[in-house]
């Protein structure tokens, strides 16, 4: 930036230029008691990681209108289990979740139709109910995140879209 003409400079000042420090720091090395050495642990139980998930909720809460519940089912119920399809399914990406993941994960199970097939709605309260108290229901949550296909999580919401409500089994792996 240009100094005003109004400020004292003398003609000898030399311009201010990088200098290195007089001490350089040890690089930082992982070796802390805890850390993790290798890549994220993987196996049964252990959920999928990645990052800022905790925008699902947000999302998820912004399409509650739009879940249709049949007598018997919860809507916290749906949410909490779409929540953990499209969690998966977004760090399969490796990124945070979107709203295409929750489409697809509310799509495969019906939640968005105004009238679902009784077989699904059938099959959902059995895998549904109760999860919307997830630090209770940790093991049936897993089971249902891992039942989904790989083929699905590859999809985009207008292949679920079109594929729903005929192949809902083939999508969701039920």
């Amino acid at each position: 930036m240009a100094v005003p003409k109004f400020t004292p400079l003398s003609p000898t000042d030399q311009p201010r230029t990088y200098a290195s420090p007089k001490h350089v720091p040890a690089p930082w090395r992982n070796d802390r008691p805890a850390s993790i050495e290798s890549s994220q642990p993987k196996g049964q139980k252990l959920g999928y990681q990645g990052p800022d998930q905790g925008f699902a909720l947000k999302i998820a809460e912004s399409m509650r209108e739009s879940i249709v519940v049949q007598p018997g089912e919860s809507a916290d119920d749906a949410i909490c289990g779409a929540i953990a399809i499209a969690l998966r399914r977004a760090s399969r990406y490796g990124r945070a979740p979107v709203v295409h993941d929750l489409t697809i994960a509310f799509g495969i199970w019906g939640w968005m139709l105004l009238d679902p097939p009784s077989d699904l709605v059938k099959r959902r309260k059995e895998l549904f109910v109760g999860l919307g108290d997830a630090a209770h229901c940790y093991s049936e949550l897993r089971a249902l995140v891992d039942m989904v296909p790989e083929s699905t999580m590859l999809m985009t919401p207008e292949q679920v879209r079109t594929g729903m409500p005929g192949s809902w089994r083939a999508l969701t792996g039920a």
